[in-house]
């Protein structure tokens, strides 16, 4: 069986929910999978391109009343076996973190403390925004009852993202006040 790019079994898993077209696809990334998986909006379109090519989504033209022509992409039978397929393999690769603040601060002994400081209280203060947007978004799957089969799973990680964060700035405060 053909393999493809994360991307692309990315946006195989999203045909599955009610997300059908370029623009929809890109708003469910912006609201909830960029919070654990970046996709840049120049790679949904190329992927959808090669998701239809290959067969795995067919493409349906509609048009709005003065709106421009726009595609909606519905998984195939072969889509969705291609997309069991990778959620059945091993994980390749654990998560890796890229976190400027904590590579400041391997470095701190050359940085004013007032500046070391400043970077964590405004890294506790950008947490604290994601973990009030987690809550959000979570209070929105609650109260969206169409997805109840989806629901489990979309909680699932978010909690990931809720505890992870809530560490991240428990982990603020315990190293702040080192240095407060």
């Amino acid at each position: 069986m053909k393999s493809y790019n994360a991307t692309t079994y990315a946006i195989l898993g999203i045909l599955t929910t009610e997300c059908k077209s370029g623009y929809a696809i890109k708003q469910l990334i912006d609201e909830s999978l960029n919070h654990f998986w970046k996709i840049s909006y120049g790679k949904i379109y190329p992927s959808l391109k090669l998701i239809a090519q290959d067969e795995l989504a067919e493409v349906c033209t509609s048009s709005g009343h003065g709106k421009p022509d726009s595609n909606e992409y519905y998984l195939t039978s072969k889509g969705l076996e291609v997309l069991k397929d990778w959620l059945e393999k091993p994980i390749e690769q654990l998560p890796t973190e890229r976190n400027e603040v904590l590579l400041k601060l391997f470095f701190g002994r050359y940085q004013d403390r007032e500046k070391k400081v400043l970077h964590l209280e405004n890294d506790k203060q950008e947490l604290e925004e994601r973990y009030q947007t987690y809550i959000s978004i979570e209070q929105a799957i609650i109260n969206h009852k169409d997805n109840d089969e989806d629901s489990l799973y979309w909680l699932c990680t978010l909690d990931y993202g809720k505890r992870t964060t809530k560490a991240a700035i428990d982990w603020c405060d315990f190293t702040l006040n080192k240095f407060l």
